[in-house]
């Protein structure tokens, strides 16, 4: 439907409540992705990625293991990306649209790791990113130091564009795994399974049974390739706030 809110005015909102970058994706792109319920997506047209950016320092502290500082911020990011997403949801509803906003870090599926749907999906479509080796998004500003939220909605927004992959030959994510899990393959848009890209059991295994045994450190929290990626080196050179 048409919203009573035009898209400038909308991502500019969205963006004084904290958010760093928004773009909207068509969700005809996204048929048959993973989601729970399975229908989803069917009264929905588009939707909203949400990206805030990491701090720098807090992701630079990190070395061979997550810090009880990244595990607080990780956290607190993940707070402030659903009160975003709630706040959207209510200005959609406000303007005429439906919408419903899905948390930002909830796992339904311990065992195939799933969740609603896939926010890195909905980013990369949306064009937050590319999906990397590590297959965390990459944005051209600020690499892969973002975290992600989805809202979906019915509002009748012009869609944006994916982006190219522009890892290259780059592996630093896969020199630095301490898992060894990421297989360093390259994609031009994204994997169509998460094994081609990384051996998922060395990661849970990582971040699960061992940095989740660590103290004040969240269960299933890394950082090790947010860290080293060039992608998010490029944020200590630019401080610009990526607008439509």
């Amino acid at each position: 439907m048409k919203s009573q809110i035009g898209k400038t005015e909308f991502i500019d909102q969205i963006q004084d409540w904290g958010a760093s970058i928004v773009r909207i994706a068509d969700t005809f792109t996204l048929a048959g992705i993973d989601t729970y319920p399975e229908d989803l997506l069917e009264n929905y047209s588009r939707a909203v990625s949400i990206a805030i950016r990491l701090s720098d320092s807090v992701i630079d502290g990190i070395d061979m293991q997550p810090t009880p500082l990244y595990s607080s911020h990780y956290s607190r990011i993940n707070a402030l990306l659903d009160d975003i997403a709630i706040r959207t949801t209510n200005l959609l509803q406000l303007n005429g649209a439906q919408a419903v906003p899905i948390p930002a870090s909830q796992i339904l599926d311990s065992e195939k790791w799933f969740s609603y749907i896939s926010h890195k999906a909905v980013a990369i479509a949306a064009g937050i990113g590319w999906q990397g080796k590590s297959l965390l998004i990459v944005n051209p500003d600020f690499g892969p130091r973002i975290r992600l939220t989805t809202v979906l909605t019915n509002a009748d927004f012009q869609p944006d564009s994916p982006i190219k992959n522009r890892c290259g030959k780059c592996n630093q994510c896969k020199e630095h795994c301490p898992a060894g899990a990421i297989l360093g393959v390259n994609t031009d848009s994204h994997y169509s399974t998460r094994s081609e890209a990384i051996n998922l059991e060395k990661c849970v295994h990582q971040v699960r049974d061992v940095f989740g045994q660590l103290p004040n450190i969240a269960p299933l929290i890394c950082g090790i390739c947010i860290k080293v990626c060039p992608w998010g080196h490029k944020t200590k050179k630019t401080n610009s706030v990526s607008r439509i």
